[in-house]
């Protein structure tokens, strides 16, 4: 377990998270119970807000293409909403989860469910970058978000829930904070191919966590990045697999670390984020009053042609 002390800051705005790195198994049952052993943990620690790893419920299905698999998806609300509702209301914290969403026959999201600490849904993200790599087919399951990059309000703040691939994108990590994210949250399913040199892992890793460092320092806000952990074995048997590489981590406005899990263990982190940090940082480093908004009309073309 992992804490920090609480930020230095002008006034109030305190506020203790957490994020569970959990490996999983074939068996649901099993991984939905350590999650909620682990929610009660950290809510024992004080977290108001606590997020899970992406598609946290199962295996990362996405290895392969098998149309049986969307058995596994289901409806928002329904019963993981249900279920992590009633334990959101029964210890007084917020859930950000991430599921398998039907929405209808041939419809299928990659979502993330903000759950208030009455039980209710408080808002949804539809994933919105969808990537088709190796041992990473997740455009054979997901149609891409319709919901845009619209923050979730709750009653611990307005929170910016992206989900994995979108923590490339700083347009997103822009978007979201322009209409009013106060924290950026990623749930992630992210690893190596076990037949990868060290030294690539460590370029993956050290790009992945730089990435996100720099939405936190653009925007000056905090990221927090929840990822899941071991190895999880390629049903095709065309790779040898993913290990997910963890490395969990919340970040200040300044692209500082303020918690850090490894690369290899089940970890909760629980550290206490101070929002006044923003206004002190944004006020140091004005990046938006300097944004030149009348020349990024070229932003929206795929490419610029010369």
């Amino acid at each position: 377990m992992h804490f920090s002390p609480p930020l230095e800051g002008v006034g109030g705005g305190q506020m203790k998270i957490a994020l569970i790195q959990q490996s999983n198994t074939a068996n649901r049952a099993d991984n939905v119970a350590k999650l909620e052993q682990n929610i009660r943990v950290c809510a024992a620690q004080g977290a108001e807000l606590i997020v899970l790893q992406e598609l946290h419920n199962g295996l990362y299905f996405c290895q392969t293409e098998d149309p049986a698999v969307f058995e596994q998806a289901e409806t928002i609300p329904g019963t993981s909403t249900e279920s992590f509702g009633k334990l959101a209301k029964e210890l007084d914290v917020v859930l950000v989860l991430s599921l398998f969403e039907k929405r209808t026959a041939g419809i299928y999201h990659n979502t993330a469910v903000v759950i208030e600490k009455d039980g209710t849904v408080a808002g949804k993200y539809r994933k919105m970058h969808i990537p088709d790599d190796p041992a990473y087919y997740e455009k054979f399951y997901f149609t891409p978000g319709d919901l845009g990059f619209e923050p979730i309000q709750t009653s611990v703040g307005k929170l910016g829930v992206l989900v994995c691939w979108d923590q490339w994108y700083p347009e997103a990590a822009r978007l979201m904070t322009m209409a009013g994210a106060e924290l950026l949250i990623y749930p992630t399913a992210i690893g190596w191919e076990s037949t990868d040199a060290e030294d690539e892992k460590q370029r993956q890793t050290d790009a992945w966590m730089i990435s996100q460092r720099a939405h936190a320092v653009a925007n000056g806000l905090h990221v927090l990045a929840c990822n899941r952990v071991g190895y999880e074995a390629d049903p095709s048997e065309v790779t040898n697999g993913i290990q997910f590489w963890g490395n969990s981590f919340v970040s200040g406005p300044q692209g500082e670390i303020l918690a850090q899990t490894s690369n290899k263990d089940e970890e909760n982190i629980i550290v206490d984020i101070d929002f006044s940090r923003s206004e002190i940082v944004r006020r140091m480093w004005p990046f938006f009053r300097d944004r030149r908004i009348d020349a990024f009309g070229d932003l929206t073309k795929r490419w610029i042609e010369e």
